[in-house]
């Protein structure tokens, strides 16, 4: 073999080397530091939209380590979206993911009246937040938790026992180790006033950006037959240009 083809060769193997390990690399931030996810629903319009396609970084929410002491770990901050795993299963006994504010935190009061939250007897200022009217205003949504959760529409079984032994006078008080979650959208979200508390074992990250965000009509994610997946697919082929929001692209989730 002359010095030119080994040489040749050398250089083939190194490129080889890395491309392997630049993919290697890559599989292991989206796999462990970062993750993709899409907003399947309305409850957090307008901050976010159904369709809007995020990152979430997973490393700050994850437990503390001795072995990787240069990740800045950091718990929950009032008022800060993050995603995790619904606590109670859908029909199907899966665990949805969903992506809510951070309303409560271990310790807070918190109760509502006439869509203002409350939180430890101070009304939060949520420009962000839709508020009730005359014509979609519900009593239990709206001051919770004033009334029973009997008298709730669509609240889980598990929440409706649950819930009274978190009660201490107008208040619900969050107990260590949970958190209590609402959706941006208050008069059109299925958050902890329904199906309950989120324990810190469900957290899964928090959403840093949208990088794209493509019109998509209410629960068109959970379209799983094979037929629905391939019309959703030849839909977004045909309509990438005209009906991706470009507005949207690389807008900061706060």
């Amino acid at each position: 073999m002359t010095k030119q083809s080994s040489d040749k060769h050398g250089t083939s193997f190194q490129e080889l080397a890395s491309l392997c390990s630049t993919l290697a690399v890559g599989i292991f931030v989206m796999g462990f530091l970062f993750q993709n996810f899409v907003i399947p629903s309305a409850s957090m319009a307008s901050t976010l939209l159904v369709g809007d396609h995020v990152v979430v970084e997973r490393v700050t929410l994850a437990p503390s380590s001795s072995l990787v002491p240069f990740v800045h770990y950091h718990e929950l901050r009032h008022d800060e979206p993050v995603v995790f795993f619904r606590p109670a299963p859908n029909a199907q006994g899966d665990h949805d993911i969903l992506v809510k504010r951070v309303i409560g935190l271990p310790g807070d009061h918190i109760h509502l009246r006439h869509g203002v939250v409350y939180r430890n007897g101070i009304a939060l200022q949520e420009p962000y937040a839709a508020m009730p009217t005359a014509t979609n205003y519900d009593p239990y949504n709206d001051d919770f938790p004033a009334l029973p959760a009997s008298q709730g529409r669509g609240v889980l079984a598990t929440w409706s026992v649950d819930l009274p032994t978190h009660i201490q006078g107008e208040d619900l008080v969050v107990p260590p180790g949970e958190y209590f979650m609402m959706g941006d959208n208050r008069t059109n979200s299925f958050d902890s006033r329904y199906w309950g508390l989120v324990p810190r074992s469900n957290l899964i990250g928090r959403p840093l950006f949208v990088y794209w965000s493509f019109e998509m009509l209410d629960d068109d994610i959970y379209k799983t037959s094979l037929t629905e997946r391939a019309e959703s697919t030849l839909h977004t082929m045909l309509h990438f240009f005209d009906e991706t929001r470009w507005s949207r692209t690389l807008r900061r989730i706060d």
